[in-house]
């Protein structure tokens, strides 16, 4: 709270006057961040069909709202497990409802191209793709987050389709 205090110019007693303290705020922002994220991303589905070219949008809307708030997205990635149970409640039925957003539009996409695979290693595979662009991501080296997503997209599909061509999944043992 003093970092945001010094920050954002505020003194310390005046951010405890509209947060009564940094777990409320923590969940404020995930609330924020979460509900935003999955507002734009209905909106921009509305104008799409095909099952390939809403698997990207998913990539993009995610890609160009988290890259324009990385600071957020790092207090997502390190601060996920701070909330009590009454605060995470709601935050996790976001979150949930974020990954089976995602988890459908592979469903589909499987659906309308008869593929086979793990569709939940598929949905952790691009979140792990996606997640920690925040951590790497410069846009003189890495383009714009358009560019980016374009690039991510592609490498996230061609993966999911060659995922049929593999004649036996590969075990490891332990």
């Amino acid at each position: 709270m003093r970092d945001l205090s010094r920050a954002s110019g505020m003194s310390l007693a005046g951010l405890y006057y509209y947060f009564e303290s940094k777990e409320k705020l923590l969940y404020l922002i995930q609330k924020d961040l979460f509900t935003t994220v999955m507002e734009l991303l209905r909106e921009r589905l509305k104008e799409v069909a095909e099952p390939e070219a809403r698997v990207r949008m998913f990539i993009l809307n995610h890609v160009e709202y988290f890259l324009a708030k990385p600071k957020a997205m790092k207090v997502l990635s390190h601060e996920d497990d701070v909330l009590r149970q009454e605060l995470s409640t709601e935050i996790v039925a976001l979150k949930r409802q974020y990954y089976h957003c995602c988890a459908d539009l592979v469903e589909a996409l499987k659906a309308e191209r008869n593929l086979t695979f793990n569709s939940r290693a598929v949905v952790m595979s691009l979140f792990g793709m996606i997640n920690w662009l925040h951590t790497w991501y410069n846009p003189r080296v890495d383009g714009t987050p358009r560019f980016l997503a374009g690039e991510i997209g592609d490498i996230f599909l061609r993966g999911v389709y060659s995922c049929d061509k593999v004649p036996e999944r590969r075990v490891y043992s332990s």
